[in-house]
């Protein structure tokens, strides 16, 4: 359930993409968010959901990583209509070059960031991670953050979301964006 946070005037720039390595909180802080600003929320990873069928975990499973990533592709090209508000992606989204061009041309790219550790225990309270199935959480998102941070980097701005409630990070990226 939503925090009792009171919305604030609503955000009327282009839509809000947040980005960054699974289990930084896009979807929970997105949420919170899109509240706070009055904006529709989405998740494209539930969009990729609902327009296959299938699961994430299904899709790697029976078509593999970049068939999910090309559908990726598709599914937020299509919800970056130029319309205020807040998606949430994908740990692997942002760094798909055509992905990234057009969330930097035509959002406001926000990286939510948190050291691996901080990550391993938000995403051990899950098993929906195709990326971590039978494999040592730790050692992949170290490797994740090392080869994908400098590309989040290039994201307009960047929060840390580390070991505090997410209204802390929403009302950072508020802040950050001016509200």
């Amino acid at each position: 359930m939503l925090q009792s946070h009171n919305p604030i005037a609503p955000w009327s720039g282009p839509p809000i993409v947040l980005v960054g390595l699974m289990g930084v909180g896009k979807t929970t802080v997105g949420r919170r968010l899109a509240h706070r600003l009055r904006l529709p929320f989405v998740d494209a990873d539930h969009e990729i959901e609902a327009a296959s069928g299938m699961s994430v975990s299904e899709i790697f499973a029976k078509y593999g990583e970049a068939y999910f990533r090309d559908g990726e592709r598709r599914v937020i090209a299509r919800l970056i209509d130029g319309t205020p508000k807040v998606i949430a992606t994908g740990g692997g989204a942002f760094i798909n070059d055509e992905t990234r061009s057009l969330i930097l041309a035509e959002a406001t790219a926000i990286w939510l960031s948190a050291p691996p550790e901080i990550l391993v225990e938000r995403v051990g309270r899950r098993n929906t991670r195709p990326l971590l199935r039978n494999r040592d959480a730790g050692q992949v998102l170290a490797e994740l953050a090392r080869v994908r941070n400098p590309i989040y980097a290039k994201a307009h701005i960047h929060i840390a979301s580390n070991k505090a409630p997410h209204e802390a990070t929403v009302a950072s990226i508020l802040k950050a964006i001016g509200l």
